[in-house]
């Protein structure tokens, strides 16, 4: 399954946490997640700030489509976003609509 280009953000705290744009898969139902080993489960609208958590772990995260325009943080902090280097040149041309720079790995 090829997986979809996604932003992840831990929301353990009211502040910004650590956010990255990633690929992740989806269970059959889209109920459950996958990103680097990780499975996260959907808290289905039941969530403050957050629409996903971690099974191993329990911490709440925002996972969503990224933006074209790169606002994806919450609150608009200014807090860099790791980039996945594997997805780095679809996000810059695909979703940014961007000349892709290779050199460039944050947003």
């Amino acid at each position: 399954m090829a997986g979809r280009i996604m932003y992840l953000e831990k929301k353990s705290t009211l502040a910004g946490g650590a956010a990255r744009i990633g690929r992740v898969t989806f269970s059959r139902t889209r109920s459950t997640l996958y990103y680097q080993g990780k499975t996260f489960q959907s808290l289905k609208g039941s969530g403050f700030k957050a629409n996903y958590f971690d099974e191993a772990t329990g911490e709440p995260y925002w996972i969503s489509g990224p933006r074209k325009d790169g606002a994806d943080r919450l609150y608009g902090e200014r807090v860099p976003v790791v980039i996945d280097p594997d997805v780095a040149e679809e996000y810059w041309t695909r979703i940014r609509n961007r000349v892709w720079e290779p050199e460039r790995l944050a947003g």
